[in-house]
C-alpha cells in the first residue's frame, strides 16, 4: 500500500484563546483529491494554511501535534519554509493575478527559484498552463496583461502559477467561489487530469461541488474532524447524524 502523502497527527491549533483545531488526525493520500468540507468556522482553511506552514507570522497562536510530509515533520526545527512551499503550493478563494503579462505570472516563481534559461522558461510556461486547462484559450496571446482574462481564466492562471514550481501538494481554499458554473466546471475539469500528477487538498464552496470532486472527504464541524472517509462513502452512507444532516442540507 502506498504511503500517504500528508499525515496530520493529533494537532490542536488556537488563535488566542480561541480553539480553532481540536485533536485532529487524518491522512492523505498521493494522487487523490481530498475535499474539506463543513460549515464555516469548522477549521479547514486553517488546516490548509498550517500544511504550507502560512500561519507561521500570525501572532498569539499556538499548535499541538504534527504535520508530516513524506513522513517528515514540517515544523521540525530548522526546516527550509521556502523550501516546503515549492512543494506544498496554495491557491485562494480570489485570484490575484500578478500585474504582469500571461506569461511572467507563471515564469515569475521559477525565475525567483534561480531558473534562468529563456527555453526552459517557456517550457515551464506551456506545461503549467496545459496543465490549467488554460493554454488554448491563452495561447495566441501569452503578452497579454493578467488582468484582461476572465474571472475563472486568472483563477487558472492562478493555478498554472503554483504548478510552475513543480509542486508534489496542492491545496486550494474555495477556488471557484467567485466564478460561474462554465468557469467552475472548467477548474473541476483540470482538477480531475491534476490529480494524476499532484496530491490535492481542496476545500470546496458547495457540497455539490464536494460530492463531486471527492475521492476522500472530511468533515470538520467546530474545528472538530467528525468523519473522514472515501468520497462515494461520506455522501451516501455517512456513519454521523452531524454528517448525514449537513450533506442532507438540514444545517450548514
Amino acid at each position: 500500500m502506498v504511503a500517504p502523502k500528508v499525515i496530520v497527527d493529533h494537532v490542536s491549533y488556537r488563535y488566542g484563546g480561541r480553539m480553532a483545531l481540536k485533536d485532529i488526525s487524518l491522512k492523505v493520500q498521493s494522487n487523490a483529491i481530498t475535499v474539506l468540507l463543513g460549515p464555516a468556522g469548522g477549521g479547514k482553511t486553517t488546516l490548509l494554511r498550517l500544511i504550507n506552514r502560512l500561519n507561521d507570522l500570525v501572532e498569539d497562536t499556538s499548535m499541538e501535534g504534527k504535520v508530516l510530509l513524506d513522513g517528515k515533520d514540517i515544523y521540525a526545527p530548522g526546516l527550509d519554509v521556502t523550501a516546503l512551499r515549492r512543494r506544498v503550493g496554495m491557491v485562494f478563494a480570489l485570484p490575484l493575478p500578478l500585474p504582469l503579462s500571461i506569461a511572467e505570472n507563471v515564469r515569475y516563481g521559477p525565475r525567483l527559484a534561480g531558473i534562468g534559461d529563456r527555453q526552459r522558461l517557456d517550457e515551464i510556461v506551456e506545461k503549467s498552463l496545459v496543465a490549467a486547462a488554460l493554454w488554448d484559450e491563452v495561447k495566441d496571446r501569452l503578452d497579454d496583461p493578467a488582468a484582461a482574462l476572465s474571472g475563472g481564466q486568472q483563477q487558472r492562471l492562478c493555478i498554472a502559477r503554483s504548478l510552475a514550481l513543480a509542486p508534489e501538494v496542492l491545496l486550494l481554499d474555495e477556488p471557484t467561489s467567485g466564478l460561474d458554473p462554465i468557469s467552475t466546471r472548467k477548474v473541476e475539469e483540470s482538477l480531475y487530469e491534476l490529480k494524476q500528477h499532484f496530491t490535492i487538498i481542496i476545500v470546496p464552496h458547495s457540497i455539490q461541488q464536494a460530492a463531486r470532486l471527492a475521492d476522500y472527504a472530511a468533515f470538520f464541524l467546530m474545528g472538530e474532524l467528525i468523519e473522514y472517509r472515501p468520497g462515494d462513502q461520506l455522501f451516501i452512507t455517512p456513519q454521523d447524524r452531524r454528517t448525514i444532516d449537513y450533506v442532507t442540507g438540514r444545517f450548514g
